[in-house]
């Protein structure tokens, strides 16, 4: 029988998704973020709650991303949809909007993650392109970063995808 490590006493839960070698456990998507055409984020949020939609959190965010976002919920689903406005022609929103005719479309799509620096170590590891230097602060003290959407070359995802952490979101 081998010998027993000091660390077999320890749960496998303790550990899961903290080695780069283990899938990054993709929980659910978190929200599809919409690109909206600056000076048009309150007409779409009352199009939304028109169709039953709630909003649940606001906020304007800085730095690199530079933009305004409403999050909308509708029923009692985690899955949220996520208004980004852009706040300056540098926002990758607005970037986004100019390659897509100056129309609003997707932005991107939200994956929660039990730990986003995981999710992180893992997809470094598996060669795929991410866009951030290291998981970031995101809006309502989530922590994200985000896959490029021609992270592999043979088969690019062709959609932006931002990984998830939610500090204060039971999972």
């Amino acid at each position: 029988m081998p010998a027993k490590n000091q660390t077999d006493n320890i749960s496998e839960s303790f550990f899961s998704g903290l080695e780069a070698d283990k899938p990054p456990g993709f929980l659910f998507v978190d929200h599809v973020a919409i690109a909206v055409c600056a000076g048009e984020l309150e007409s779409q949020v009352r199009m939304y709650r028109q169709i039953g939609f709630r909003e649940l959190h606001r906020e304007e965010i800085g730095g690199s991303d530079q933009v305004r976002e409403v999050l909308l919920q509708i029923g009692e689903s985690p899955n949220l949809i996520q208004l980004l406005e852009p706040l300056s022609a540098e926002s990758p929103v607005q970037k986004q909007i100019d390659r897509n005719g100056g129309r609003n479309g997707l932005a991107h799509v939200g994956f929660r993650v039990k730990s986003a620096q995981a999710a992180f170590d893992f997809l470094k590891a598996q060669g795929f392109r991410i866009v951030d230097d290291a998981p970031r602060p995101g809006s309502r003290g989530t922590t994200v970063f985000f896959i490029h959407p021609k992270s592999h070359q043979e088969t690019p995802f062709g959609v932006l995808y931002e990984i998830v952490e939610d500090p204060n979101a039971e999972c």
